[in-house]
């Protein structure tokens, strides 16, 4: 097949056709809320698994799923506080080695005119077992993709793909997958999610059904330990609060 700047003709037709579908899909995705989902049958504050709610997508992990700090996290590809926060989640992660996990979940901002398109980017590739990679590429390169037109955006994310799979990932799959209804009904969950334990902004972090509210100042409670903090906070700061957290829930 024809090849065009490291991805194949047809994939860019594909990712250009299922923007439609995207966009007929995208109000039920940011309103998020699933009249066909009995959310009470979920714990919102642990993993949950791949379900038919979920579009048999479970929730993505960073980290040891049974590690045993979880962070909830509730984001949008397209929010800059989300993409700068990002490498320092992963660098902590990899530094407490086992005792700290953070499950992502997706919650889109209407007014990120590529958030959803993205969101459903990052969820195809993790079809194909590549969401990590393809999440924190999209997060690194957002300023390049976020206001991109339909087919600037869909030569960019197959551009990415193929560069986090090493030219081993199903392109066309990707594409497909993109429009999907599995896809669309995981980032729908993911919204019901949210919107039920009241998320206001993002990033938006849980801990022990706690809202880490970074943007203000505040205070978590751990094992009996209240652990406070103070406006405005830097990335590196809520790093340590998440050293914090773990040290407090260990006792």
């Amino acid at each position: 097949m024809k090849k065009m700047q490291g991805f194949s003709v047809a994939g860019v037709v594909i990712g250009i056709l299922v923007v439609a579908l995207l966009g007929v899909a995208t109000y039920a995705i940011i309103d998020g809320n699933n009249k066909a989902t009995d959310y009470n049958d979920y714990d919102f504050y642990s993993v949950i698994e791949a379900n038919s709610n979920n579009g048999n997508i479970g929730d993505h992990v960073k980290g040891d799923p049974n590690a045993p700090v979880l962070i909830f996290e509730y984001a949008d590809y397209q929010c800059p506080g989300c993409a700068s926060i990002n490498p320092r989640i992963n660098k902590v992660v990899e530094q407490l080695d086992g005792k700290l996990a953070v499950v992502y979940r997706n919650y889109l901002l209407s007014y990120h005119q590529n958030g959803t398109a993205a969101a459903s980017a990052a969820e195809a590739a993790g079809l194909q077992g590549y969401w990590k990679e393809y999440a924190d590429k999209l997060f690194s390169e957002q300023s390049e993709w976020e206001y991109a037109d339909t087919s600037e955006r869909t030569e960019l994310f197959n551009k990415y793909f193929e560069e986090v799979t090493n030219g081993r990932g199903d392109l066309e799959k990707f594409n497909s997958d993109i429009a999907s209804e599995n896809v669309s009904k995981k980032i729908n969950f993911d919204m019901g999610i949210g919107k039920r334990i009241d998320v206001q902004a993002t990033p938006a972090f849980y801990v022990d059904g706690q809202w880490i509210k970074w943007s203000e100042a505040g205070e978590v409670t751990i094992n009996g330990q209240t652990i406070s903090w103070e406006e405005p906070q830097s990335g590196d700061d809520f790093a340590k609060l998440l050293k914090d957290i773990v040290a407090a829930k260990s006792q």
